[in-house]
C-alpha cells in the first residue's frame, strides 16, 4: 500500500522567481516566528550558492483553485523570501517585488502588515513584531554585504539573479484527499521533514502514472517500494549491510538511493543531493529505468544475505568501517566466485597483519587491530560451520559496545577505590573456596586474610593480598616473567560486551570463567570464540587444567587464531623475507 504522503502527490523543482499565486495559511498553523538566526541562514545559503543550482527545503501545498494554494508547510521560508523581495523593491534596488501573496485564515491584520511593514505598529502584535524583526535583519544583512550604495546594488543584483535562475524549492503538491492538519502535524511536530526518499518516491509515482496508451505502474511501484522497505527493516539484513546500523532510520530504502546517487558523504553531502541526482537520472532516461536500478540493488543485498560466505565477509567489512556503496562498486560485473576473492583481499587489507606481527600485537598499543582480529576470528568460526544454520549476529554485535577482555588478569593495580577492592576480594573469595588444586592450609590462610581485612583495607593491604590471591590462581611452573610478557598479547585477549565492573575486568581466569558460564546460562550473547576460550576448547583434553589459563592454553589459542582452517590465517599477509 502506498504511503499517504506520496501516493498521488505531484513534485517538481520550482525556481523562487517562478513562484506565483496566492498562498493561504490555515488556522491550524501559528504565525511567523523566524528569528535572526534562521533569516541569516537562509540569506547566507542563497548567497553562498554563487549561482549554482541549489535546493531549499520543500514547500508543501494543496491546491485550492487556479493559482490558489493552501500552504501546508514552508510558511516561514516562503514569508522570508517574500520579505527579501519586498526589501529589494523598497530599497530601490529592484523594480519588482514578490510575484505571490500570503493570506491568513485567522489573522487578516497580519496579511495587511506583511504588505505595509509599518515600524510604528511592530510592537502591537506578536506576528507584527517577528515580521518587522525579520525585515530589519534582511536590511542589516544587505547593508553588511554592501556597505556602499553601489556595492549594495551589486549584492542585490546577484541575490535577485540567484533567486530567479538557480535557487529553487522542492515544490511538493500534496494529494487532494490527504488531511492537511495530519500532514502539517507529521511535518512539524518533532520536526520530521520530508526526506530524499519521500521526495524521490513522489517524483517516481507522479512519473509512473498512465496516459494514453501507457500502463499506469503507480500501484505496482508503490507495492515494490513497500516490499523493499520491509526487507530492509529486518534487523539482521540491516545490521550486516548498513554502515550506521545503530541509527533508527525511518526510511531504510535511503541506503539504496544514496548508493545509486553517489557523491560526498556525511556533513559534506549537500542537502537533497540524493533527490537532485536521481531526479536528473530520471530526466536523462526514464523513471522506470532508474527504479529498476533500485530494484537490482535490493536484489543484490538479498543475494548477499542469503549467501553464507558473502553474509559473513561483507558483515565483517561493514562492521569495521567499509562502505556499502564501495562494496557495491566492487561487485559490479563480477561473478560470485570472483567477488568472493575480492572480499578476501579487502579483508586482508583491513587486517594488514602477518603471522609474526599477530604474535607481536599488544593490548596497550594495538587495541583496534586486536579488536578487528578477534572479531574476524569469531565471524570466521561461525562462517566455517558448514553444517550449521547459525550465523554470526551482526545485529547483536553492532547494538552493543565491545571491549578487549584479558582472559587472565595477573594484577589489580588499576583498581583505586575501596568499593572496587572489596568487590575484587569477594569475587576471588568465592572462587578460592571451591578451587580444588590448592592445599587446604593455603586456602584457609588466604580466606582468613580476606575475611579479616575489615576496616583495615587500604591500597597497600589490598595490593599485597591481591598478589597472593592471584598467585593461587596461577598454574605452578608458570614464571612471573613469562606471565607478565604474555599479559597483553592477543593470546590473552577475548571479545566481551562492555559494561562489566572493573573488579571483574581485573579478575583471574577462574573468576571470569565462572562469570562467563553464568552469563551464558542467563542467555547473554557471548561471542563463540570467547565462550570457547573459557571452556578450554583450543587446548588438548589431556593438557587441560580447567581452573587455570596456562602458557600451554595461550599457545593453543594463538595457534587457533593463526590457523587457516578455522582461524584467520587465510587473511594474513605472507612474511616479507629479511633483506
Amino acid at each position: 500500500m502506498a504511503d499517504a504522503t506520496t501516493d498521488g502527490a505531484l513534485l517538481e523543482l520550482k525556481l523562487i522567481g517562478d513562484i506565483a499565486g496566492s498562498f493561504r495559511v490555515a488556522r491550524y498553523q501559528r504565525g511567523y516566528r523566524w528569528g535572526k538566526l534562521e533569516v541569516e541562514r537562509l540569506l547566507n545559503d542563497i548567497w553562498e550558492s554563487k549561482g549554482e543550482p541549489y535546493s531549499l527545503q520543500p514547500v508543501v501545498v494543496k491546491r485550492d483553485g487556479e493559482d490558489v494554494w493552501e500552504l501546508v508547510d514552508g510558511q516561514q521560508r516562503l514569508t522570508t523570501l517574500y520579505l527579501i523581495f519586498v526589501y529589494m523593491q523598497r530599497a530601490g534596488l529592484k523594480n519588482v517585488g514578490p510575484q505571490y501573496s500570503i493570506t491568513y485564515d485567522t489573522r487578516a491584520k497580519s496579511r495587511d502588515y506583511l504588505q505595509e511593514l509599518d515600524p510604528s505598529l511592530a510592537d502591537s502584535n506578536i506576528d507584527f513584531f517577528h515580521l518587522h524583526a525579520a525585515y530589519a535583519c534582511i536590511q542589516a544583512w544587505f547593508e553588511q554585504k554592501g556597505p556602499t550604495p553601489l556595492k549594495r546594488q551589486e549584492v542585490a543584483d546577484d541575490v535577485f539573479r540567484y533567486l530567479c535562475k538557480s535557487v529553487r524549492v522542492i515544490w511538493y503538491e500534496a494529494p487532494k484527499g490527504l488531511d492537511s492538519t495530519t500532514l502539517f502535524t507529521r511535518l512539524n511536530v518533532g520536526r520530521i521533514p520530508l526526506t530524499d526518499a519521500e521526495l524521490f518516491k513522489a517524483l517516481l509515482l507522479s512519473r509512473s502514472r498512465g496516459g494514453a496508451g501507457v500502463t499506469d505502474r503507480t500501484h505496482e511501484i508503490a507495492a515494490q517500494w513497500d516490499s523493499i522497505e520491509r526487507d530492509l527493516q529486518h534487523p539482521d539484513v540491516w545490521a550486516f549491510v548498513a554502515e550506521n546500523a545503530a541509527s533508527d532510520s525511518p526510511t531504510r530504502i535511503t541506503l539504496l538511493l544514496d548508493t545509486l546517487a553517489g557523491g560526498p558523504r556525511g556533513r559534506a553531502r549537500p542537502r537533497f543531493h540524493t533527490f537532485d541526482v536521481l531526479r536528473e537520472k530520471v530526466e536523462q532516461s526514464t523513471s522506470e529505468a532508474v527504479w529498476n536500478q533500485v530494484v537490482q540493488l535490493h536484489a543484490l543485498v538479498l543475494g548477499w544475505y542469503e549467501n553464507r560466505d558473502h553474509y559473513h565477509k561483507i558483515g565483517y567489512l561493514v562492521a569495521v568501517g567499509q562502505r556499502f556503496s564501495d562494496l557495491v562498486a566492487l561487485a559490479t560485473g563480477k561473478a560470485k566466485s570472483e567477488f568472493g576473492a575480492i572480499l578476501d583481499g579487502r579483508i586482508r587489507e583491513t587486517l594488514d597483519l602477518t603471522p609474526s606481527s599477530v604474535t607481536e600485537l599488544s593490548y596497550e598499543s594495538d587495541t583496534q587491530r586486536c579488536t578487528r582480529l578477534l572479531l574476524l576470528m569469531n565471524v570466521e568460526t561461525v562462517r566455517r560451520m558448514k553444517d550449521s544454520t547459525e550465523r554470526y549476529s551482526f545485529r547483536i554485535h553492532r547494538s552493543q559496545a565491545w571491549s578487549l577482555e584479558h582472559v587472565h588478569a595477573q594484577h589489580a593495580e588499576s583498581l583505586t577505590k575501596a568499593e572496587q577492592w572489596k568487590e575484587w576480594l569477594r569475587l576471588h573469595r568465592d572462587a578460592l573456596a571451591d578451587l580444588p588444586s590448592i592445599d587446604d592450609a593455603r586456602r584457609a590462610e588466604l580466606l582468613r586474610r580476606i575475611d579479616g581485612v575489615g576496616d583495615k583495607l587500604d591500597r597497600q593491604v589490598f595490593q599485597v593480598l591481591a598478589r597472593d590471591v592471584a598467585a593461587a590462581f596461577t598454574l605452578a611452573g608458570t614464571s612471573a616473567a613469562a606471565a607478565a610478557d604474555s599479559m597483553h598479547s592477543v593470546s590473552n585477549l577475548a571479545l566481551l560486551a562492555s559494561g562489566h565492573n572493573s573488579a571483574l575486568n581485573n579478575a583471574v581466569f577462574e573468576v571470569k570463567r565462572r562469570r562467563i558460564l553464568e552469563l551464558d546460562r542467563q542467555g547473554a550473547y557471548i561471542p563463540v570464540c570467547t565462550r570457547q576460550v573459557f571452556l578450554k576448547y583450543y587446548t588438548d583434553a589431556d593438557a587441560q587444567q580447567v581452573h587455570f589459563w596456562s602458557t600451554q592454553d595461550r599457545e593453543a589459542y594463538l595457534a587457533a587464531i593463526l590457523s587457516s582452517d578455522g582461524g584467520v590465517g587465510a587473511y594474513l599477509k605472507p612474511e616479507v623475507p629479511a633483506s
